[in-house]
């Protein structure tokens, strides 16, 4: 997450002493979203997600801070369609007027406010096993320091669009919910690579799974094909006409698919399949790309394909 307030005060900087004016009528630009509520209540988890979901996040910037930033952000278009601030009590007595300037905002832009909460013993049972002090316990326990912050956030939470308990939700869970808030429509919710490798070069170190395409003949030993690779026809059609390899890859890509399920409901974006041969040159490629095709069909996938070591011989 970025230092919005350095990114401010540079901009500042480098337009002038008066070039960012904070009056709501020079706000202007995309959709704003200010993340806010109790201390260990998943703050830092939805704003991870968010960054997952290309959103612009700005940790524990004072609210008096978010008009300039917004200014900023306009200056560069595009560039910034949404924009995500964590804003809390970590800004102390500068935090207070939140609930006045989210209002303001609201006049001028597209803004909203995402309370995140948790009961009180959920709170004491979180700070106690990160074994981390609460930002307004003082002198007194982990309670004090939740019951004060509690009455402080009081207006804000009442001024909040959304509310969000997490009281029985894990990271994973609470993550999965803001994908699915706030995920484009028709955006992707887990993106696949799909990797060809030759062993002889290694495995894939990051590959979650791994196929062996080594049980299918090797198109290296027919003269005619030894020197194309499996992007080609004549290599595909060969691979594929073998005895067992459209049965593997339908029974592959049908296996793949609960897998994958499962993935998107834990909140897993990313993963790699990788499919190997002896030299990455013709029967991993052709498998890959034909296992890809049937991939991309599944719902909410985004599939790639990567030769790893294409042309390496």
């Amino acid at each position: 997450m970025t230092d919005a307030v350095g990114a401010v005060q540079h901009g500042a900087e480098q337009t002038g002493a008066g070039a960012l004016p904070v009056g709501p009528d020079s706000i202007s630009g995309g959709e704003l979203l200010i993340i806010t509520g109790m201390s260990g209540a998943g703050r830092s988890t939805v704003a991870n997600a968010l960054e997952d979901l290309d959103w612009y996040v700005v940790d524990n910037l004072p609210p008096q801070m978010l008009r300039p930033l917004i200014d900023l952000a306009g200056r560069v278009g595009d560039a910034l369609p949404k924009m995500a601030a964590v804003v809390d009590v970590r800004g102390r007595d500068l935090f207070s007027e939140l609930p006045e300037v989210a209002q303001t905002l609201r006049e001028r832009r597209d803004v909203r406010m995402i309370f995140m909460d948790a009961s009180d013993d959920i709170l004491v049972r979180r700070f106690e096993s990160v074994r981390r002090p609460h930002p307004l316990q003082g002198d007194g326990t982990l309670l004090d320091g939740i019951l004060l912050e509690r009455q402080r956030l009081a207006a804000v939470r009442e001024a909040s669009d959304m509310l969000i308990d997490t009281s029985s939700l894990n990271i994973h869970q609470l993550a999965t919910q803001v994908n699915d808030r706030f995920a484009e429509e028709g955006s992707a919710k887990h993106d696949l690579l799909v990797m060809s490798f030759g062993f002889k070069y290694g495995l894939p170190p990051d590959a979650d799974l791994v196929a062996d395409m080594r049980f299918l003949p090797n198109p290296f030993w027919t003269e005619s094909l030894r020197a194309l690779n499996g992007e080609d026809a004549e290599v595909r059609d060969f691979v594929l006409a073998q005895e067992g390899a459209l049965e593997f890859i339908d029974g592959y890509a049908q296996a793949l698919a609960p897998v994958i399920a499962g993935y998107q409901r834990e909140n897993k974006r990313h993963s790699m399949i990788a499919i190997g041969c002896t030299g990455g040159k013709h029967r991993s490629v052709a498998t890959a790309i034909e296992l890809a095709a049937r991939l991309r069909e599944l719902p909410g996938v985004a599939v790639r394909v990567k030769h790893r070591d294409l042309g390496r011989e």
